[in-house]
């Protein structure tokens, strides 16, 4: 296979050649993530170096593709950067300790982080198909979760079943730690799992993901565990929550800014009377990290071009009462919205 991320940003850059040693920049730049690594682009290609604990599985995982696996060795690779004219790195995922040691090795460091966003924030084809992926699966562990959610279960043991689920369905890892919150702690957007009981008639809502080859997916389902009839309030805002998570499918096209795609949400929940309990952007981008570029919000001013991957997740959130989240992971493609997500049911379900 050919990564040709690394050859788009070192065009974005205008560097002679990118370093990095983080993580999720190795598995964006050559398609593995050794957990002691670092890599070159230059205009020759791709280099990675490593240690004797990762280098068998690294040929072999790189076979046959563009990028060049080598041995670490700490002297050789500073001499190499010192060679270059001018060397891209991230800033942001960037050691200071690390930054000191290429400084004083005679590399001339400039600051890519704009440039790797923005080349990061539209996905190419294979990319595309790790998150649909990761989406999949997810969703397969959610519909096998609904039947075993039990009166008595606490949120920790929830969220260990859809973990299991999600790990037996494929996932290499979870894209960050799964929120389950029953009754009113859904009203805090990030309430941390813990080890509150079920009781018929509350509300669960449950965000959740996982990753394939790296790429994450991002799912948010709120529904009933029984109805107790005390709910008129909380279906009118779900009500309303569907809606504007529909419209923004319909209506956000290429070519919006992250203002634009989340005013569509915005404005129809201030509509409704639920504006201010909207209380965070509808969408943030999906990638490597389950948090990136671009950002669908009303200070996201970039441009939504096709083949970016972000949320779309409009919510209302009472303090004390409950909260209501519907999110899918969607992409932009031939200046539309698509859905990673077809299997669950974003219609509310009564346990």
């Amino acid at each position: 296979m050919t990564y040709t991320n690394g050859k788009k940003v070192l065009s974005l850059s205008g560097c002679e050649a990118v370093y990095t040693s983080c993580v999720y920049l190795l598995r964006y730049l050559t398609g593995i993530d050794p957990e002691n690594g670092c890599a070159i682009v230059d205009k020759t290609g791709t280099t990675l170096y490593t240690d004797m604990r990762y280098m068998e599985a690294a040929e072999k995982l790189l076979k046959g593709s563009d990028v060049t696996p080598v041995l670490y060795k700490q002297d050789e690779l500073l001499k190499r950067l010192a060679s270059y004219q001018s060397v891209g790195i991230s800033f942001n995922e960037t050691a200071h300790i690390e930054y000191l040691s290429l400084e004083k090795a005679g590399a001339k460091l400039q600051n890519v982080d704009a440039q790797l966003s923005k080349a990061m924030s539209v996905k190419d084809a294979w990319e595309i198909e790790n998150i649909a992926k990761a989406c999949n699966i997810a969703e397969d562990a959610f519909l096998a979760l609904l039947p075993e959610i039990k009166e008595g279960m606490t949120e920790t043991e929830v969220s260990a079943l859809l973990e299991y689920n999600m790990r037996k369905g494929g996932a290499q890892g979870l894209s960050f730690p799964t929120i389950v919150a029953f009754g009113a702690h859904a009203s805090v957007p990030h309430h941390e799992t813990g080890n509150s009981k079920l009781k018929f008639g509350d509300e669960i809502l449950i965000d959740f993901g996982c990753k394939v080859n790296g790429y994450c997916s991002d799912i948010t389902r709120t529904f009933l565990f029984g109805d107790d009839k005390k709910h008129d309030e909380f279906k009118k805002a779900y009500d309303a929550v569907l809606t504007a998570h529909t419209l923004v499918k319909e209506k956000l096209k290429s070519g919006m800014t992250g203002i634009e795609g989340d005013a569509i949400a915005r404005n129809y929940l201030t509509e409704k009377g639920y504006g201010k309990l909207f209380t965070h952007s509808l969408g943030h981008g999906i990638g490597l990290n389950v948090h990136e570029q671009p950002s669908v919000s009303p200070r996201g001013e970039n441009v939504l071009l096709d083949g970016m991957v972000f949320s779309d997740e409009p919510g209302v959130y009472v303090a004390g009462e409950y909260g209501i989240r519907i999110e899918d992971t969607v992409a932009l493609k031939n200046g539309n919205i698509e859905s990673f997500m077809f299997k669950t049911d974003r219609n509310l379900i009564i346990l």
